[in-house]
């Protein structure tokens, strides 16, 4: 199948390259014209696990290509994959401009029946909006539906190629017929598409994500509870996650979430709750949990440390998780403009993000050892695989205290005791 996908972002270059890599000839749309010569010189401006070497396959047998031409591109694909950003406004509703935008160019430009699909995250009721832009501007058929993405950041790839669940919300048989037969390929083994409403599938992505953003609030509160009780969290994730109805996963207290969804989609499904008149006060708590879980780490270093002025701490990952280079509302901005407010200076380490991150009172090293020569701690905020079984003597000959604070339950309190290194994990008995 032919088709265009607008928006060569983090969901736009990866739907993009798995597609062409299932056979389709896709053409993928960005109006930066530096980002488009770059990918096509074959640099990836992201870092994703898997991702390159498809890009580069594809691009070589030709069903993988990169344009700023509109009209190309709308001529190039029956379906019209809309992949642009939604960041949040002022007041943490969804910036509709761009996918707007890209309807309108849609509508400018199209001579025949087209399947406008939704990629990004949108509120519920962007389908009819963006259906009313277009028919003020052509008078070809077309039909809108909304395709939500569920890609992990690190895990993307993965997640495009075996998905959970291929949303479809789409009322026209015709274009629900297209799509199945663009995500045939990724579901030979059982059926994983489902098919409902637009607005249904509009609402979907943003409860899948703020269901998800709550269950790792409500742990980091119990793993506070836990602390200051005396138990352990680890252990009481294990007890409630062997309960079948609740499962294993997000269930890890840590230092708070962060990156590009679960933040701007809880403020963005709040926004839009209390302009239907129907405020999710749960949100509201899951959003405030968060935020100060994110100052818990930076508490636990002033407790220990006392007056931070002068002292240096070694942090141990920036980005939000780890397989992505992605900073944004990422734990470890808050640590470390805690941590410089009160004083201190920051030297870090991170495999990827650390390479074009630059901070006030921050230095950025080449090595996790590196992080720790004359530093008086280390603080770890992002689960590296890297970090998860390191040198401890090597730790605690290089810091000036053998004293780690770890924002991501890495390892055993027994363990590090033994070793004579004081250990501050998240809710755990040490």
């Amino acid at each position: 199948m032919n088709v265009t996908i607008i928006g060569t972002g983090y969901v736009g270059l990866v739907s993009g390259a798995c597609l062409a890599d299932a056979g389709n000839t896709v053409l993928c749309l960005d109006t930066n014209a530096e980002k488009v010569s770059q990918l096509n010189e074959g640099k990836i401006p992201i870092f994703e696990p898997g991702l390159e070497p498809i890009v580069r396959r594809n691009r070589e047998a030709g069903r993988l290509r990169f344009s700023t031409n509109i009209p190309l591109g709308v001529s190039h694909g029956e379906l019209q994959l809309i992949a642009v950003g939604t960041p949040p406004g002022e007041d943490g509703s969804a910036d509709m401009q761009y996918v707007l935008e890209a309807a309108r160019q849609i509508g400018r430009h199209m001579k025949g029946y087209k399947v406008i699909a939704t990629k990004s995250t949108v509120p519920v009721g962007t389908a009819d909006k963006i259906k009313k832009e277009v028919q003020q501007l052509t008078k070809a058929d077309f039909s809108v539906v909304s395709n939500p993405e569920f890609l992990k950041e690190g895990a993307a790839v993965d997640d495009f190629m075996r998905p959970d669940r291929i949303i479809i919300g789409a009322e026209d048989q015709r274009a629900i017929a297209l799509l199945r037969r663009l995500y045939a390929p990724f579901q030979r083994n059982r059926e994983r598409v489902i098919v409902m409403g637009v607005r249904s599938a509009e609402l979907t992505k943003y409860a899948a994500n703020s269901m998800l953003a709550a269950r790792i609030s409500f742990m980091n509160e119990v793993a506070n509870l836990a602390e200051a009780l005396g138990a352990d969290i680890e252990e009481v994730r294990r007890g409630i996650g062997s309960d079948r109805r609740i499962g294993t996963d997000f269930l890890y207290a840590g230092a708070g979430f962060g990156g590009s969804c679960f933040p701007k989609d809880v403020k963005a499904l709040q926004r839009s709750a209390v302009e239907a008149g129907r405020p999710l006060r749960l949100l509201a708590a899951v959003e405030a949990v968060n935020e100060a879980q994110k100052h818990v780490l930076g508490e636990k270093i002033g407790k220990r440390l006392g007056d931070l002025k002068g002292k240096c701490i070694g942090v141990w990952g920036l980005a939000f998780k780890a397989n992505t280079d992605d900073m944004r509302e990422a734990p470890s901005l808050v640590l470390i403009a805690d941590l410089v407010g009160a004083g201190a200076s920051v030297q870090a380490y991170d495999p990827v993000a650390g390479k074009s991150f630059q901070h006030r009172g921050l230095k950025v090293v080449a090595s996790a050892l590196a992080a720790l020569d004359g530093a008086d701690a280390l603080a770890i905020v992002t689960e590296w695989r890297e970090f998860r079984s390191p040198d401890f003597g090597a730790i605690k000959a290089r810091l000036k205290t053998p004293v780690i604070f770890d924002g991501r339950n890495l390892y055993d309190p027994a363990q590090l005791r033994e070793l004579g290194i004081e250990y501050y994990p998240i809710g755990r008995k040490t």
